[in-house]
């Protein structure tokens, strides 16, 4: 099972409207299966429909799980590009959508199926 903290998720949300109407993404960073920070990787472009993230740019670290992004349509369902990127990048990834709060989003592991993610 995976958790997140409550504070963690929030700061997804809040940078997930900061970002409106383009998506956010970031990288999660978790111990003990507790996820507990993003981690923002310089050079990520955002547009409206699309965050790429510069993979070169990532730094070898174990403590990485898995990626987070946001829709701004509110569908928090993984596109066929989200499932690309989740099988090369951790085994949980998550989608926020819009209106970007603690009831709206959805996680999945690495192979597109749905994840429980407990609030902590």
């Amino acid at each position: 099972m995976w958790l997140i903290r409550e504070r963690t998720l929030n700061m997804i949300m809040e940078a997930s409207k900061d970002s409106y109407p383009n998506e956010f993404g970031a990288f999660l960073r978790a111990e003990h299966n507790i996820i507990y920070e993003i981690v923002l990787i310089p050079g990520t472009i955002s547009g409206n429909v699309h965050v790429i993230f510069p993979m070169y740019a990532i730094p070898i670290d174990f403590t990485y799980v898995g990626s987070v992004h946001s829709h701004p349509s509110g569908n928090t369902h993984p596109s066929d590009a989200d499932l690309h990127m989740f099988s090369n990048t951790g085994p949980v990834h998550m989608i926020v959508g819009y209106p970007y709060n603690l009831n709206n989003f959805s996680a999945y592991t690495r192979n597109g199926d749905p994840l429980k993610l407990e609030i902590i």
